[in-house]
């Protein structure tokens, strides 16, 4: 269950309306997109999810760039498309904005999968690069109305990250090497960046900035 606090918090930033954004951001494995789907399933139709991860490039591009291996790297995403989607978001107008979402089923962005009616008060967007302080990451922070850094014990964060890999098809040996070689180079980066979040929530504590 999400913890009440944090519902009422992201609550009150929704009401601040008209349109509000909230980032959640963290290492691999962190738990953000759990947090995220907890936060909008208890503010229901207020909020709506859009997932940084969206904006991965497709598999033929990434082979194009020679990256591949390195998928989920802060250089595999069109991070200026995303800042164009927060744009969008942050400023409202009468129209629905549809947005993609990652289909981890099939390792590919599907476009068009996610609608932002106008109605919505709360955007809650989650994702590893969030609090990047490099171009065109940089321009992120500043469209989020509210920013929280999710930093969990880490043996629990790499079994978690582990067991999502497997989940996905890797064997143990190879799911485990993937989160202690490629996205431990990510965690690490993504760890300097927690200086730029309003609440830091750790292993049973909280920090206000």
């Amino acid at each position: 269950m999400t913890d009440p606090r944090l519902v009422a918090r992201a609550r009150a930033l929704a009401d601040a309306g008209p349109r509000q954004l909230l980032g959640i951001a963290g290492p691999p494995g962190a738990g953000k997109s759990t947090l995220a789907a907890g936060i909008v399933a208890a503010l229901g139709d207020v909020a709506v999810l859009v997932p940084m991860d969206g904006f991965h490039l497709a598999e033929a591009e990434l082979h194009r760039l020679g990256r591949q291996a390195r998928k989920g790297a802060v250089d595999t995403f069109d991070a200026a498309g995303y800042v164009a989607l927060l744009r969008r978001l942050r400023f409202p107008d009468d129209a629905t904005v549809y947005a993609p979402e990652f289909r981890r089923e099939i390792e590919e962005p599907v476009a068009g999968a996610i609608a932002v009616p106008p109605s919505a008060r709360l955007v809650v967007t989650e994702g590893n690069y969030l609090l990047m302080r490099e171009r065109p990451w940089d321009d992120v922070r500043p469209l989020l109305d509210e920013a929280w850094f999710l930093d969990p014990d880490e043996d629990v964060r790499l079994r978690r990250l582990t067991e999502r890999h497997v989940r996905f098809g890797r064997d143990l040996a190879e799911a485990a090497a993937r989160a202690h070689g490629p996205d431990q180079v990510n965690a690490e980066l993504i760890a300097a960046t927690a200086d730029r979040a309003d609440l830091v929530l750790g292993s049973g504590s909280s920090v206000d900035r």
